[in-house]
């Protein structure tokens, strides 16, 4: 990105174009990190008001850095407003070329494109360019760039209020354009199960193997068959659930070879719902199916498998007061930039769940993402405009 000269459209979508170009898959943000702070230097922030916090000493897993934190002064008294957006992409993104035709962005190869988010990187550099260059008139403004968002959502989950200087609003650049605004979403928790079995020769000695294989089966068919699997409404609530590990020690294959019982296997899977207290219900649906099925493969000492069931909670479910002032606050800057901008809740996790856990009321938009975590994904230009525009206008006193 060259020194900044005119903030238009074509400038603001090389700095996409470059930053699409940078690898940074989940837990490896360090390059687009050093990327965004190059960036933003370059619009004018100064060195001083950029800092990494601390987060990714916390996070459980590896992760190369901190969450960026930009405090900008106002220009006029004003509470803080806080801009947040993730640095991450999901590992489908890795060695994403970014390819510019007419009004689309996608990527060469096999590749998801990194979009998702990108383009809320993007959209954020572009407010801190504006908003140094023009000197238009805006309150105290935090900047947060989020890591591992994709794999839990743990950037905001462990971010300091403190170190974000107590915004009293936030507006969160995560989807597909200004005019959905996402003022709930839903709630989640992850499970891990293990199950011990007992080995023993299938050819020879099946009877005195446990196969922890034909456990895990049994309880799979029956969390199918009484609907507690893939989208779930029952009377007492709506959400969803999936496994989406099946394996054994350490991810290899649950199992080594056909003649020999499979004696342990390990599953992952989650449960989501905008009620908190459903979680729980499928969740706990899910830990008794396993149970149950224990008790049906037995050896010929009648002893059965152990299970382990471990689950912990991913992300809250929320959502806003329609009476919110951040909601009023953006519906105005809506019809100032003539939207007809729709309220909605989703059913993916976003930061907005962790921020809004931590107090300070977030809504979510977006500037131009599509088909995420696919390898159709593609950014839409011109929606990535509006998202820059948009952004500017919120910011604004």
């Amino acid at each position: 990105m060259g020194n900044v000269t005119s903030l238009n459209q074509k400038w603001a979508l090389d700095l996409l174009m470059g930053c699409l170009k940078i690898n940074g898959v989940t837990g490896k943000e360090a390059a687009i990190a050093k990327h965004i702070t190059a960036s933003l230097i370059n619009a004018g922030v100064s060195k001083n008001l950029i800092k990494y916090d601390k987060a990714h000493q916390e996070i459980p897993l590896p992760t190369e850095c901190g969450n960026i934190i930009v405090t900008l002064p106002g220009n006029v008294k004003g509470q803080r407003l806080l801009f947040s957006t993730h640095m991450d992409t999901v590992p489908l993104c890795a060695g994403a070329v970014p390819v510019l035709k007419g009004k689309k962005i996608t990527a060469a190869g096999k590749t998801a494109l990194g979009g998702d988010n990108r383009t809320g990187v993007a959209c954020l550099i572009y407010l801190a360019a504006k908003l140094m260059k023009e000197n238009i008139p805006h309150p105290p403004i935090t900047l947060l760039f989020t890591v591992r968002e994709e794999s839990g959502l743990f950037g905001a989950r462990y971010v300091k209020t403190e170190d974000l200087g107590s915004p009293s609003m936030g507006f969160n650049v995560d989807g597909r354009g200004p005019e959905g605004i996402t003022i709930g979403a839903v709630g989640a928790e992850r499970f891990e199960v293990e199950i011990f079995g007992k080995a023993s020769h299938a050819g020879v000695y099946p009877e005195k193997g446990i196969s922890s294989i034909m456990v895990a089966s049994i309880a799979l068919a029956k969390i199918q068959r009484d609907g507690w699997f893939g989208k779930i409404q029952k009377k007492e609530g709506e959400g969803t659930s999936n496994i989406g590990v099946f394996s054994g020690k350490d991810m290899t294959s649950a199992g080594e070879a056909t003649n020999v019982v499979t004696d342990y296997v390990y599953l992952k899977g989650e449960a989501r719902s905008h009620d908190s207290k459903f979680i729980k219900v499928i969740r706990q649906h899910y830990q008794e199916a396993f149970e149950f099925a224990a008790n049906q493969v037995v050896d010929d000492q009648k002893k059965k498998a152990k299970i382990k069931f471990h689950y912990s909670q991913d992300y809250f479910p929320f959502k806003l007061k329609e009476n919110e002032e951040v909601i009023a606050k953006t519906l105005r800057a809506s019809k100032t930039m003539g939207y007809e901008s729709i309220l909605k809740t989703g059913n993916g996790g976003l930061d907005a769940n962790w921020l809004v856990k931590h107090g300070i009321p977030t809504i979510t938009f977006g500037a131009g993402q599509n088909n995420i975590h696919t390898v159709e994904e593609f950014v839409d230009v011109d929606a990535f405009w509006r998202g820059c525009q948009f952004t500017v206008e919120l910011a604004k006193s």
